[in-house]
């Protein structure tokens, strides 16, 4: 065996075990839906919040009319609804591609992984609702979301853990400027996840396509 055909056995060896120990069904595509779904939803709550007149800019007050509270819960749960159903269903159909399924230990070693960030995020959200605490609502949604991304990161590409860092980092920006949330909110979950998604997508998707 020459070098060359043992260069070729290495890498051969090196992508199984990346296979077998990494999520690489993770569709890019579902990251650029998730922030045009994100931009959407923003878009709405920001009209229910302050209407169409209003210009963007410092907030210095926060809804507190509860059927408008309620309709901001709404739109953000059907955003997440539709980013997690694009993700489990575009994420499967590259795995099919990819002569995988989507449910094996990696998948599992992610799911475990952002859990705990998610879940504890999610709670902790809902009693600053609850107490009144709106200025830090955005802000604790992008640095939880981050550490998930971050902690998923090694069962994944590593641009994931790269799109975490970034996610954290706005957030604690957004909690220094508690008036601009929903510009914040904005630019982590829609603009941050087109660009990675966009990435994602010319480094990995286009390979099995």
């Amino acid at each position: 065996m020459n070098h060359e055909q043992l260069q070729s056995e290495l890498l051969s060896i090196r992508h199984l075990m990346e296979r077998s120990a990494k999520f690489i069904s993770l569709s890019g595509l579902s990251g650029i839906l998730a922030g045009c779904y994100a931009l959407v939803g923003a878009a709405l709550g920001y009209r229910e919040v302050y209407g169409f007149a209003s210009k963007m800019g410092y907030r210095d007050h926060y809804v507190t009319e509860e059927e408008v509270l309620v309709k901001l819960i709404v739109i953000a749960s059907t955003v997440l609804l539709l980013s997690v159903g694009t993700a489990i269903w575009l994420s499967a159909r590259k795995a099919r591609k990819q002569g995988q399924g989507i449910w094996n230990p990696a998948s599992r070693g992610l799911l475990k992984a952002v859990g705990v960030p998610l879940v504890t995020g999610g709670l902790f959200v809902l009693v600053m609702i609850a107490r009144g605490t709106y200025g830090l609502v955005a802000p604790a949604c992008l640095i939880f979301y981050g550490l998930a991304l971050v902690a998923g990161g090694q069962y994944t590409y590593r641009d994931v853990k790269g799109l975490g860092v970034l996610q954290i980092a706005l957030g604690l920006l957004a909690a220094c400027l508690p008036g601009y949330g929903i510009i914040f909110w904005s630019l982590g979950f829609g603009v941050l996840h087109i660009f990675y998604g966009f990435i994602m997508y010319f480094k990995y998707d286009r390979r099995v396509a």
